[in-house]
């Protein structure tokens, strides 16, 4: 009893919306499988939030977020919000949570299990192998960059029709911040860094990549190349296995973490970190809601269950239960078990809870050996 009263923290679970419910629920049996004390509190967000409190970050989901330990979230969207004015709408939920947590740092890894190799759309011998880990910032650039909205065109050709704008700006700290988490990320895996940019036709890349190469003036030991992004998309596809860690903006990395989750077979098989300075963090797939197989049976939780994992790596110190739940998934994939996204023939296709039921029992098998 004293030493679960150690790991007596806390957890908030926000599953949200689509089929960010079923998967959440097979994570949060997992973290039960391990014999830990933790205290996990569920509150909605997204739709789920708009629909009980008129917001998608209701004001009791923020209060729970920032007093948790950690937080596990699902998924939110739903084409049915599309109308909402953008402010109401179910991804500002993701989008406040990093603003007022101050989750700068994404961390999106992708991995080939050796048992997927055939999921993958690209040749065997061009991803054997993979493991790729991309460091997203999440804070700025054109997601957060005032001045935004509607309006009519004040100049140039079309000076009074209707336009939409955005603004892409980055400050100095914000990209050394990042450079940093990524710098040290690349000392403890394979010492190379590329940082992602289009510094040929953007001033703020252009700045971003100054201040990258300044800030690797601290880190000798690690070998730092620069890629335009239009040439790192690329190269994902033709050659990824020549990246280690990758370092980029807000929508570059949004978009290239995508590109390389599909390098791995699936988006359902990865998962993700999004911290703070003091390694406080939100861990969620890095898939969406999938709103067209919710409530089907069929989604893919393992990412979220690595997200899990994860999350207590990072930030509940506890690197040798997010072991255990890594090697059981890879245990899982050795059975030949596979949700639809991953099946092949010669596998078993199974539905949600079965996969995190398979998961759970390799657990406790793992007890009792």
């Amino acid at each position: 009893l004293i030493l679960n009263s150690i790991f007596d923290m806390k957890i908030a679970i926000l599953p949200g919306d689509g089929i960010g419910t079923e998967i959440v629920a097979q994570a949060v049996r997992v973290l039960e499988a391990l014999g830990q004390k933790f205290e996990m509190e569920t509150a909605p967000v997204g739709g789920a939030g708009y629909e009980a409190h008129g917001h998608p970050l209701p004001d009791g989901t923020l209060k729970l977020a920032k007093e948790a330990d950690a937080i596990l979230f699902g998924a939110v969207g739903d084409w049915k919000y599309d109308t909402l004015e953008r402010s109401l709408r179910p991804e500002q939920a993701i989008l406040g949570l990093r603003k007022h947590l101050t989750l700068f740092a994404n961390f999106r890894p992708a991995i080939l299990y050796p048992e997927l190799v055939g999921a993958s759309t690209l040749k065997p011998e061009v991803v054997s192998g993979l493991d790729i880990l991309i460091v997203r910032e999440l804070n700025g650039d054109i997601y957060f960059g005032q001045p935004r909205g509607m309006r009519e065109a004040p100049d140039g050709p079309f000076k009074g029709a209707r336009e939409g704008f955005d603004t892409m700006r980055y400050s100095e700290p914000e990209i050394r911040r990042i450079a940093h988490v990524a710098f040290k990320a690349a000392q403890k895996r394979g010492k190379r860094l590329t940082s992602v940019d289009k510094a040929n036709v953007l001033e703020t890349f252009q700045f971003w990549k100054d201040i990258v190469t300044d800030v690797h003036k601290e880190y000798p030991d690690v070998e730092l190349d620069h890629m335009y992004v239009d040439n790192a998309a690329m190269q994902l596809v033709r050659a990824p296995k020549k990246f280690d860690v990758i370092v980029t903006g807000n929508m570059f990395g949004d978009i290239l973490s995508d590109a390389a989750a599909m390098l791995t077979g699936s988006i359902g098989m990865l998962p993700s970190a999004s911290l703070d300075a003091n390694s406080k963090g939100l861990y969620e797939p890095s898939h969406g809601s999938a709103p067209d197989i919710a409530g089907k049976g069929i989604a893919n939780p393992l990412a979220t269950i690595l997200s899990a994992a994860m999350m207590l790596r990072f930030s509940l110190n506890l690197p040798a239960e997010a072991d255990r739940i890594e090697k059981a998934v890879k245990q899982v994939l050795a059975q030949g078990l596979r949700t639809p996204d991953i099946y092949e023939a010669g596998t078993t296709k199974v539905g949600t809870v079965d996969m995190g039921s398979a998961v759970v029992k390799a657990l406790r098998s793992e007890e009792h050996t």
